[in-house]
């Protein structure tokens, strides 16, 4: 056997999870240690046998968007993520610029949170990863390309984005979101995404030209945000920002606010969300 390759890179560190590592139940008895290949192939939403051949090395050009899946499955440190890079042949992802990757800390808080809806998202507000109640809330936003995973683009450009939200509160969301733009691609020295990105808004949308002509420089921060959902009523909650020191993604969460009915609401959605995935 080889041990310089992706195959085997991949079986060793799936033998070293455990179900709990990536919150899944274990569930009956195993013959052989760690993740089942399934498991795998489940949290990284490819085939079993596409990711069975990669096992094998049957399949020896992985895409990038294919090993940032399998980093972020197999809750891959920075350092074991360049590692399968390379051993893929590609470069390691350049700082700021993760393409998809979830570093395991991020990944292992949002496993835990299992009674708010919870998603990361990178430093230009893109959708990585979420957890049930995230997907019952807003919808899966991981679906697609990456441009329809990132919030801010889809607040601009998608009426349908802003479903949830009150109307009165439309315009200090779509300023926070400009105003984050704005400091992240500072933080990037102007990199061709980040240009790309704010120059799409620009020809997409006037409602962001406008905000963007203000130059206001601001990260997101925890905010109150009033809710809509159609079948769980209104949610009031505070929209809170884990902040990732070493990959600059950001662990969103909506926590019920005190006194209020929206942990019932989030205990329905659930109900709801569970019956949606399992029927």
């Amino acid at each position: 056997m080889k041990h310089n390759d992706v195959g085997s890179f991949l079986r060793a560190r799936r033998e070293a999870l455990r179900p709990a590592d990536v919150g899944l139940v274990a569930g009956g008895r195993r013959r052989t240690p760690g993740l089942r290949r399934s498991e795998v192939a489940l949290l990284a939403n490819v085939s079993v046998d596409y990711y069975e051949r990669l096992e094998q090395s049957r399949n020896a050009h992985p895409s990038q968007a294919m090993l940032a899946s399998l980093a972020r499955a197999l809750r891959l440190s920075v350092d074991e993520r360049d590692h399968l890079y390379r051993l893929a042949g590609y470069a390691p992802p350049l700082s700021g610029s993760t393409g998809g990757y979830v570093d395991p800390a991020m990944m292992f808080l949002l496993d835990a949170l299992t009674t708010v809806p919870a998603h990361v998202v990178d430093d230009l507000n893109t959708v990585l990863a979420q957890n049930r109640l995230s997907q019952a809330l807003v919808g899966s936003w991981r679906l697609g390309d990456e441009r329809a995973g990132n919030v801010t683009w889809r607040w601009f450009t998608d009426p349908g984005s802003r479903a949830l939200n009150l109307p009165e509160e439309h315009e200090a969301i779509g300023r926070g979101y400009t105003a984050d733009l704005r400091a992240a691609a500072a933080r990037r020295g102007g990199d061709a995404v980040s240009e790309r990105l704010i120059a799409d808004l620009l020809g997409e949308s006037e409602e962001f030209a406008r905000y963007w002509d203000d130059m206001a420089v601001e990260p997101l921060r925890s905010t109150r945000k009033h809710l809509i959902h159609p079948h769980a009523g209104p949610l009031d909650v505070q929209c809170d920002f884990v902040l990732s020191s070493t990959t600059g993604h950001r662990l969103v969460i909506f926590r019920p606010q005190p006194g209020s009915t929206t942990a019932d609401n989030f205990a329905f959605l659930h109900v709801l969300g569970e019956q949606t995935f399992d029927g």
